[in-house]
């Protein structure tokens, strides 16, 4: 039977490592973080000590061990779990999974967090790519449950999800890789919209974001937009929705643009953008959306696994 994970490395020490950091610790794990930079010491102890607070408001308050170092190989020591955010390059992927592969345990799983990049390429250089799986979370990844994993070993990818599960995410495991997995491509496709109608002056900036906010945006907190349109057809469910309302949804297909990021087009967003904002900071709207995050985790009710 293989040893519970009670002990973690995180590589790369910025905001998505601090995070995962934090959630770890709030779940009694022992964690080290390494970070090349003596800079990120600072900052990630700052957030951490931030996220644990939310988290405590979840009624999260383990108090898992916490260190940082400079030094790779300290923290690589007796890990079990090795959660890698380095950055999204794959030069640098590929190199430093290789040096995380030569010194770990061979039963150590490697889990390395990339928006866009190819399983198959960042493994390349490792000796055991079997047991380096893709692990892609949302920001921040103590509060947005969703971790996206694409493996090779179906063992090593289940004892990773059941990692993940024990620290209240949600992995979807891929059939296959597809470059920005599923979360990001359904996003960029939302988002390709959003600039397609700023580009044809349908609508203001914060027009478009409150018509996804307040109208679909609600229900996909919910249900995913296949189990949507099952309610949508009535009591035929799904099939009686693809039967009769398939044709509108091709016609709007049909219909959907491919907007430029033209100087011009760019412009509009980014005044829009200050004009939604009202002069709010980065800081303050991220400490608005992590509010709201909580405030959703804490009434959220699944309607499905």
């Amino acid at each position: 039977m293989t040893n519970p994970i009670e002990r973690i490395a995180i590589v790369g020490a910025g905001m998505i490592g601090a995070s995962w950091a934090a959630l770890a610790c709030a779940h009694g794990v022992a964690v080290a973080a390494y970070d090349p930079s003596p800079a990120a010491e600072e900052k990630f102890f700052t957030y951490v000590a931030r996220a644990r607070a939310q988290l405590t408001e979840l009624g999260l308050d383990g108090a898992g061990a916490l260190s940082f170092s400079t030094r790779l190989g300290a923290v690589l020591e007796g890990a079990q779990f090795i959660q890698e955010n380095g950055p999204e390059n794959e030069a640098v992927k590929r190199q430093l999974l290789s040096q995380i592969d030569a010194q770990t345990a061979p039963d150590a799983i490697i889990a390395s967090s990339t928006s866009a990049l190819l399983r198959s390429a960042i493994v390349a250089e490792c000796l055991r790519p079997e047991r380096i799986i893709v692990a892609h979370p949302f920001n921040p990844p103590h509060l947005v449950p969703l971790v996206e994993i694409i493996g090779a070993d179906e063992a090593v990818i289940a004892r990773a999800s059941a990692f993940y599960r024990a620290l209240g995410r949600r992995p979807v495991v891929l059939n296959r890789e597809m470059p920005g997995h599923i979360a990001n491509r359904l996003a960029s496709a939302l988002y390709r919209e959003a600039v397609h109608l700023v580009e044809q002056g349908v609508a203001s900036v914060a027009d478009i974001d409150a018509a996804l906010c307040h109208g679909p945006g609600l229900r996909w907190a919910l249900m995913g937009p296949h189990m949507t349109y099952h309610l949508g057809g009535g009591d035929g469910g799904i099939k009686g929705y693809l039967a009769h309302l398939g044709p509108s949804q091709l016609r709007r297909w049909e219909s959907l643009g491919h907007p430029s990021l033209s100087d011009e087009v760019q412009r509009r967003i980014v005044e829009g953008v200050a004009e939604e904002s009202a002069g709010r900071s980065i800081a303050e709207l991220e400490a608005r959306r992590d509010e709201g995050l909580l405030a959703l985790l804490k009434s959220r009710k699944l309607v499905s696994e």
